[in-house]
Formats: structure tokens, sequence, C-alpha cells
């Protein structure tokens, strides 16, 4: 639903069309039930309109009849419809408050830092998005389908493995968390265009590393990330260029990360169970700069002389008991000539990339 507070020709410009119906006019043209429909739209993140408000456009009516047709279809259903419609919502609603949140911080780099931005024109502003709707639209529909195609390999990747079951959404992965040190006392001292491109790098970068290995960024939290990886030891380099990244990259803050491989649960894009809450309570008990994994990841990097392992002495672990971590780290240079932990390390990247391991869940 369009905000009422917008003139009516930014609504039709940027909703494709101008508001032609009420909310019981869509759903008798369109044919789906009354409750179905609020069921749908406030899957998709919308509150249901009043009944004379007129609040919905041809697009909106053509989308209700799409959705109509697909339950026609053997293997959809209303739970499946309204599983991908909560999914639409939170995807669409963060991507679009991500794109007009850069729209604006390019909007006032084209001011002087005495003049304010008023109103008016941010709505002139986001009029002007319009010329630029086709070709993002575009881009967008292509990162579906890579990413779709991504999420079929993998599937398919998984099915192969005794212990995952990509039908029940369960597979066997490393997932990891990375965190930034004293973030809280850090943001204290920036202001909010400082804070903002403080964030963006830690997120872009981390990103970057998780990609180049292979892993999958599940979600970004500002001051931290989730992802996960397939392979152990992809996870061990994403954990470890992390970790390291600040020490040849002055912009970058400092991190610990913790590492978990075990069976996970996969849902609507997410990850559950007990090695998410492990790595997420390892990750709260390493020390900065420094990256913690369970015994299961642990067990899957034995023999592999990329990296050092120590037991560190066991430690209460809030929901889950008295765990025993180990930190993972590069060989000692104590055993290693500097020239020959470098050579290592590239190894193991190239070991990782080697194996073709399609992205994971």
């Amino acid at each position: 639903m369009a905000d009422p507070r917008l003139p009516v020709d930014l609504e039709v410009t940027l909703l494709g069309g101008p508001l032609r119906y009420t909310r019981k006019e869509v759903e008798e043209l369109s044919g789906v039930g009354e409750d179905y429909a609020h069921r749908i739209w406030r899957a998709l993140g919308f509150p249901t309109p009043p009944d004379d408000e007129v609040a919905f456009t041809d697009g909106d009516l053509e989308a209700l009849r799409e959705i109509k047709e697909l339950l026609a279809h053997d293997l959809i259903d209303d739970d499946l419809v309204l599983q991908l419609s909560r999914a639409v919502g939170q995807t669409m609603g963060r991507l679009a408050s991500w794109l007009g949140d850069v729209w604006l911080q390019r909007l006032s780099e084209q001011f002087p830092a005495d003049e304010s931005i008023t109103p008016e024109v941010v709505v002139a502003a986001l009029a002007a998005t319009e010329e630029l709707r086709a070709p993002f639209e575009r881009l967008m529909l292509h990162g579906w389908r890579r990413q779709l195609t991504a999420a079929g390999l993998r599937a398919a990747a998984s099915t192969a493995a005794a212990s995952s079951d990509p039908v029940a959404g369960v597979a066997q992965l490393a997932v990891g968390f990375a965190d930034v040190v004293s973030f809280t006392r850090m943001s204290r001292r920036m202001d909010g265009d400082s804070l903002a491109a403080f964030v963006e790098r830690f997120e872009s970068v981390a990103t970057e590393i998780v990609a180049e290995l292979g892993g999958r960024m599940v979600k970004t939290l500002g001051d931290e990330v989730l992802f996960t990886a397939g392979d152990a030891r992809a996870a061990a380099e994403i954990g470890l260029q992390i970790a390291e990244r600040c020490e040849e990259d002055p912009d970058f803050p400092r991190v610990r990360v913790g590492l978990a491989y075990g069976e996970v649960l996969l849902r609507l894009g997410d990850v559950f169970g007990t090695p998410v809450n492990l790595a997420a309570r390892l990750t709260a008990t390493a020390y900065p700069g420094s990256v913690l994994i369970n015994s299961a990841l642990a067990a899957e990097l034995t023999g592999s002389d990329a990296y050092e392992i120590n037991a560190l002495r066991p430690r209460q672990l809030q929901g889950l008991g008295r765990i025993r971590p180990r930190l993972l780290a590069r060989p000692s240079p104590r055993r290693t000539h500097p020239r020959e932990q470098r050579s290592r390390r590239v190894n193991a990247v190239r070991a990782v990339r080697s194996r073709n391991i399609p992205p994971t869940h």
C-alpha cells in the first residue's frame, strides 16, 4: 500500500499506475478469497487497508490473479504461496530500504554541507528514479536467476551426501559468525556518515571474502555477519581471512570469529540448529583477532598442514553446557619460515577453489 503522505503523481510513478481499487474490489476481481488475501498482504509486510480505501493498482490485481493461477498447480498450495510471499516481502523490503539509503546518500553529496535537503527535494529525487527502474528491475531479475541456479546446484550437491536431506531442509555445514570487537564503544565516537561508511566497509569486505572462497553470506547485522560453507577448509579460510584482514588493511576493524560444523536446518534462506548457536557462543568468547572452532570442524580439518589447531580449556556456554573450543590459526611462525607460511596460506586457498564446490546454503 502506498504512503498516503506522498503526492498522487509520485504514487503513479513508483507503483506503475494509479490507485484504482478498494480491497474488496481487488479480491472480487481476482477471485482470491478475503481471508487468504488478508494473509498475503500481511505476509508481504503490509497492513490490510480499510474496506473503502482505494489502495490498489492494476499491478496488484494482476499479482493476485497470478497467485490464483499458481494455486491451480499440483505442486503449489496455500502454505507455499504464503511462505514465498513472506520471503519476497522481507527480502524486497530490505532491498528497497537499502537502495533508498544509497540513493539519498548520493543525493546528499550533491548539496553543500550547510544546506538541508527538503521533503520536496526527496520527492523529486524519488520521482527521478523512474528512468532507472527498468535497468534495476533487469538487474534484480538476473541476480535472482543466478542465485536460483546456485541454490539448485547446492541442493543437487547436498543430495549426494548421506548426511544431507535438501527436501527436509537439513544439511551438514560449517556455520560462522564474525563480530566487530568493541563496536558499541566505537560507534559512540562516530557521526552518522562515519558509522554508515564503517559498517558498509565491514559488510562489503566480509561478503567478498565469503563469496571468493565459495561460502554463502546468510545475513549481515551491522557489526556482525553470519555465513555458511559446505567445505571445512573453505570455512576455515573464510574465518581466518576475515580475522586477519585488519593486519593488512588499517580501515578494516578488528574482529573475532566463531565456527561450528554440524547438521543445520535450512529455512527461507536462513540457518538454524545447534551449530548456529554454538558458533555464536564461540564468537562471543573469542579473543579479538582469533578464530574459535568446535571439535567437529577440528576433526574435518585433521591432516591439513595449512592450519594449527589447539584445544583450549573447557568452558560453560549458555544453553550448550560445557564445551571445549579449539583455537584455529596459521602454523606458528616459530616453526615455519614466513615465506613458507604465506605459501601455505596461498596453497590452502587454491585447494579450496580447485574443488569447485558451489556456494552453500
